[in-house]
């Protein structure tokens, strides 16, 4: 079965706050993007039918899949991506970071325009395939195994009584984790996980760690029809490369430098 891009989109705006506009498509690229994609007979899958082709299942996927997901859940998927997709028959997963939903902001993300939970469910309800990201965004591998079972366990009951069914998708904040984030994902009873790592997701691509693909704004149509043709970015690798490895040793650094300061100064 040849790689999948797995399409990480966050938002789909004309007029994006500063700090999430690298992470912005606006809204004629992201309707060429959507077009590009169906023109080049790719077949649109979910998230969901990924995990189940990773976890040894790999003919319940077309040879053309792709998949479309995105991150966080602001408000402009409902207003703007959405009706795209929907038009088009595109399926799409939506991860999101419960802590931020609504009007009070409690993550660590900036303040934006979100969904409400209600509207969350209402989404599932409508045929959105559902999964968490995280109550508050973090770096899941930084943090320390008591907050990083909260991380797991908060967005998955918040979203499993909201909906009235299991949440079994995860996608991790910033697309980190680390060996022993993905064993604590497992326990906590989720399917897969996805990260992000800028490559295709292979046939034998790990369960709790499947690669994606970040569409931003300096996704250029070039490029974005290179992924639909299956080149321009590597296939992922069975272990995380020595600079992913280098980087998540200076962010446990740094946190830990930080959270040091703090305390002095108490």
């Amino acid at each position: 079965m040849p790689p999948v891009p797995v399409l990480a989109y966050h938002s789909i705006d004309d007029d994006p706050p500063g700090w999430l506009a690298p992470y912005t498509v606006g809204t004629r690229a992201f309707a060429a993007q959507l077009d590009a994609l169906l023109a080049s007979g790719r077949v649109p899958v979910t998230a969901g039918q990924v995990a189940a082709a990773r976890h040894g299942a790999p003919h319940l996927l077309p040879e053309r899949a792709i998949a479309v997901t995105f991150d966080d859940g602001y408000l402009d998927f409902l207003s703007r991506a959405l009706p795209e997709l929907t038009i088009r028959s595109i399926p799409v997963t939506l991860f999101v970071t419960t802590g931020a939903l609504g009007l009070r902001n409690r993550s660590l993300l900036p303040d934006a325009s979100m969904l409400s939970l209600g509207q969350v469910a209402e989404l599932d309800a409508d045929g959105v395939e559902i999964g968490a990201h995280s109550h508050l965004h973090p770096q899941l591998d930084t943090l320390d195994a008591a907050c990083l079972v909260r991380e797991l366990s908060v967005p998955k009951q918040i979203l499993e009584q909201a909906l009235g069914h299991q949440v079994d998708l995860y996608a991790y904040p910033h697309g980190y984790s680390s060996p022993a984030v993905r064993a604590r994902t497992e326990r906590a009873r989720y399917r897969a996980a996805f990260g992000v790592r800028n490559a295709f997701s292979p046939d034998p691509d790990d369960p709790f760690r499947i690669a994606r693909l970040t569409v931003g704004a300096d996704t250029t149509p070039a490029r974005f029809d290179a992924w639909l043709r299956g080149a321009g970015a590597p296939v992922a690798g069975p272990r995380d490369q020595a600079r992913t490895i280098a980087w998540r040793i200076y962010r446990r650094q740094r946190t830990r430098l930080s959270h040091h300061h703090v305390l002095e100064s108490r």
